[in-house]
């Protein structure tokens, strides 16, 4: 149950088409659902937060993919399953077949359900080098699962930061940023230095030995002169997508009384 739905179901309580303890026990029972004995799907979350639950995938078999992805397609929840190699996303892709696997962004996606928010533009999804796409990609995908636009400005790092000063009309025209990086992950700072959205910063594993796995590209991410620069963890792309998409929207009209 999503904001949407349940504003839906009070306005028919109210038109006197459906009775309220019928209402209140449809509002109870979608609370959490519990799928077999090793998973419990919070079915208020996208009421509660205006996101989705996911699905992390690693750690988990394809059957308890398959299964956790097949009770909230049931609900009428977008899917969203993280970290995927391909023997489980093939599980999940027969629980759910009308979903989408993503094998660069290592997502499978159903988009359905979704709230319409007001927003202030796309959300730009900027990557360095064509090596941080995989993580760019379960950024922007998981933007789009959320169901919002996203710009996508890949391959555009410091190194030749001619590419990036090509692309400052996407850049301004989008709401949010979320900007993905390794090395030293200088980008962010650049990209928050030319705009006035939020800017949210995800490091990678992309570098050289002295990188330390991310580490340098984090600490210079959090050490950002750009005062409208977040960080996110180590190849973080779907935190960074959902933040994005939060900071995109306006905010919810009030309701006319």
């Amino acid at each position: 149950m999503n904001r949407t739905a349940l504003r839906e179901l009070l306005e028919k309580v109210q038109a006197g088409e459906v009775r309220a303890r019928q209402a209140a026990e449809t509002i109870e029972s979608m609370a959490v659902r519990e799928v077999g004995d090793f998973a419990q799907v919070d079915g208020h979350r996208a009421m509660r937060t205006g996101l989705p639950e996911v699905v992390y995938g690693e750690g988990k078999t394809g059957a308890q993919c398959a299964r956790i992805a097949a009770e909230l397609d049931r609900l009428g929840h977008p899917v969203l399953v993280t970290r995927l190699d391909a023997a489980k996303a093939k599980a999940v892709r027969r629980a759910v077949p009308a979903g989408t696997w993503h094998p660069q962004a290592r997502l499978f996606a159903r988009r359905r359900g979704v709230d319409p928010e007001p927003l202030r533009g796309p959300v730009a999804v900027v990557c360095a080098g064509t090596s941080d796409i995989p993580v760019a990609e379960e950024a922007a995908v998981t933007v789009e699962t959320i169901g919002q636009p996203v710009e996508r400005l890949y391959d555009v790092g410091v190194a030749g930061i001619h590419r990036l000063l090509t692309r400052v009309p996407a850049l301004r025209g989008a709401g949010a940023c979320v900007v993905v990086a390794g090395m030293e992950g200088a980008l962010p700072t650049v990209v928050g230095g030319l705009v006035g959205v939020p800017v949210v910063a995800v490091p990678t594993a992309v570098g050289y030995g002295a990188s330390l796995g991310g580490l340098a590209a984090l600490l210079g991410m959090l050490n950002s002169c750009a005062p409208n620069v977040a960080v996110v963890n180590i190849g973080n792309g779907f935190g960074a997508g959902c933040f994005a998409a939060l900071a995109n929207r306006i905010g919810r009209m009030k309701d006319e009384e």
